[in-house]
C-alpha cells in the first residue's frame, strides 16, 4: 500500500459528544521496543456499542496498539483504562476475565482440533457452564455453517468459515469488547466482502467492535469513526464518513484500497 506522510489535524477529532465512560482507552500512551519508539501520545476512546476502526500501513503501530491493549506489551508511559480502570499492571488474563478478546490476524485456529473443540477454548477462563452453553447457541445462531462443521477439524474449512470460527472462538470468551486483528488479512478477494458481512453482523447483534485493519474503504464502509496511523502517532481521528472524505486519507489510502 502507498502511503504519502499525513500532518496531524488538530481540527480532525471525534466530531461525536460521548457522555458515557469509554469501555476501553488509551490516554497519550507511548510505547517502546528498546530504542524504537513505536507509540507516540496515542488517545483512543471506544464507547459501548460502537463499531471503530484503526487504520495505517506496515509499520505504522496498528499491532503494537493492539498489544498494549491486551497487555502483552507495558506502556512506557501513558494509560490503558478499562472501563474506568487503569489496566497498565494487568496480564492478558485478566483483561480477558474483564471482557477484553481478540480474534487475531490469519485467524490462529488450532488447525488438528475440531470447530468445537476450538469453540471451547474460547470460554477457558469461564465458570458459568449454563451460560456458556447459551452462548455457543448464540455462535450457532450467527454462523449456522460453524453448526454444520462442529465435529470437522478447523483446518479442513474453508476461509472464510475459518472466520467464523475464529469470531465464534472470541465471543464464547463473553467479550465486551472485540478486537479484530487484520480481518481481512489472508482472505481471497472474493471473500473479503463476506467478512466485513459478519463483522457487521456482530456489530448488529450488539457488539462493540475495535478493528485494525489496512483496508480502509471496506473498514470505514461499515464502521462508525476512525483514526488513521502512521508512524506510530495518530493523525487522523475523525467520523467513517468523514474520513471517507478526506483529501489526505483519499490520496494516502483510499486510492490503492483493492491493491492492500
Amino acid at each position: 500500500m502507498s502511503e504519502a506522510h499525513l500532518e496531524p489535524d488538530a481540527a480532525a477529532t471525534n466530531s461525536e459528544d460521548h457522555p458515557a465512560t469509554p469501555l476501553l482507552e488509551m490516554r497519550s500512551v507511548n510505547a517502546h521496543y528498546g530504542a524504537v519508539h513505536a507509540l507516540i501520545d496515542v488517545d483512543l476512546a471506544i464507547y459501548e456499542g460502537e463499531l471503530v476502526c484503526l487504520l495505517g500501513g506496515n509499520a505504522s503501530g496498528k499491532s503494537t496498539t493492539l498489544k498494549t491493549l491486551l497487555g502483552m506489551l507495558k506502556p512506557t508511559s501513558g494509560e490503558v483504562v478499562l472501563d474506568g480502570e487503569v489496566v497498565n499492571d494487568q496480564p492478558t488474563s485478566y483483561r480477558v476475565a474483564r471482557g477484553v478478546t481478540m480474534v487475531p490476524e490469519n485467524r490462529r485456529l488450532f488447525k488438528r482440533l475440531t470447530v468445537r473443540e476450538n469453540l471451547d477454548l474460547g470460554a477457558y477462563l469461564r465458570t458459568d457452564s449454563d451460560q456458556i452453553a447459551a452462548d455457543m447457541e448464540r455462535v450457532f445462531e450467527l454462523f449456522p455453517r460453524v453448526k454444520e462443521r462442529l465435529n470437522q477439524k478447523a483446518g479442513t474449512l474453508s476461509g472464510g468459515e475459518q472466520q467464523m470460527v475464529a469470531i465464534g472462538r472470541a465471543l464464547m470468551s463473553n467479550p465486551r469488547v472485540l478486537l479484530m486483528d487484520e480481518p481481512s488479512m489472508g482472505l481471497a478477494p472474493a471473500l473479503v466482502q463476506q467478512n466485513f458481512e459478519l463483522i457487521q453482523q456482530i456489530h448488529r447483534a450488539g457488539m462493540t467492535v475495535f478493528m485494525v485493519e489496512q483496508n480502509a474503504n471496506m473498514a470505514l464502509s461499515i464502521a462508525d469513526r476512525g483514526w488513521v496511523l502512521q508512524t506510530g502517532r495518530v493523525v487522523l481521528d475523525d467520523t467513517a464518513q468523514n474520513l471517507l472524505a478526506h483529501p489526505d486519507l483519499q490520496a494516502s489510502y483510499l486510492g490503492t484500497a483493492e491493491q492492500q
